[in-house]
């Protein structure tokens, strides 16, 4: 689904991303991990629009997306959550995701000021899409809550569900366990792989290893700004280079 060829992003003689070459299969759970500055969240910026690469090629399903806007991204299907989940905190749970269905809209001022069929119509269609959502996360009980009042955890969901609104093809979760405990932990990731059962393509980045190694059909592990390895959890755990630059002893099999 996502072909990354020779993928590189410079800031100011910086190199924050170097020469990464990988590709990330449909209907699978990919993982990105290492250090902190290693260019996990800049490799997610560089795909999902936010930065331009200084050079490679991104592809989403054959088409050749690299450089353009974020905007034009999300309309081709990829959607993204970060590792701080910003929302409007004034605003009920449920405005905050009929946002999310906006981009796939066409109503302009004109449709505004006449208050036009079609504004009405996709009007009714982002309130469905933003309901269906939040069902799919499990809050739709916080429907009518003010963002401001909602737990971490239901926070996190909440950007999932603002990312499913979209209509995504494929999830870039930026530390989607971030900031919950353990057991809330175990529902996001149970999450995840609900998301991939009802055919969507997650890559995402966690520090939280025992998620990772239980829940990713594949690892890419970055270091300085360079792929390490990558391959399956069983890979990954014993790969040398990856214990010693990530892991550490704890995580290696034995």
């Amino acid at each position: 689904m996502l072909e990354i060829e020779s993928l590189t992003k410079q800031f100011f003689g910086l190199t924050a991303v170097d020469d990464i070459s990988t590709r990330f299969e449909r209907g699978q759970v990919s993982a990105i991990i290492g250090p902190n500055g290693a260019g996990k969240t800049t490799f997610f910026n560089l795909v999902a629009g936010t930065h331009k690469p200084s050079s490679g090629r991104i592809r989403f399903n054959g088409q050749d997306v690299t450089g353009l806007r974020p905007d034009h991204v999300a309309r081709l299907g990829i959607a993204r959550t970060f590792q701080t989940t910003h929302l409007f905190d004034n605003a009920t749970v449920l405005d905050n995701l009929i946002v999310g269905h906006r981009l796939r809209t066409k109503s302009g001022l004109w449709d505004v000021l006449a208050n036009t069929r079609r504004l009405q119509e996709e009007e009714r269609l982002c309130r469905e899409k933003a309901r269906e959502a939040l069902d799919f996360v499990g809050l739709s009980h916080v429907a009518t809550r003010i963002a401001a009042d909602i737990t971490q955890e239901e926070r996190k969901r909440v950007a999932f569900a603002l990312a499913l609104a979209t209509d995504p093809e494929l999830l870039l979760l930026d530390e989607p366990a971030g900031g919950v405990n353990p057991e809330e932990t175990v529902g996001l990731a149970a999450l995840i792989r609900k998301l991939v059962d009802h055919g969507k393509t997650v890559c995402l980045i966690e520090h939280k290893m025992d998620m990772i190694m239980r829940l990713a059909d594949k690892i890419v592990v970055l270091n300085n700004g360079a792929k390490i390895a990558e391959g399956t959890p069983e890979q990954i755990r014993r790969d040398p280079q990856v214990i010693d630059a990530y892991l550490g002893v704890d995580h290696a099999a034995v």
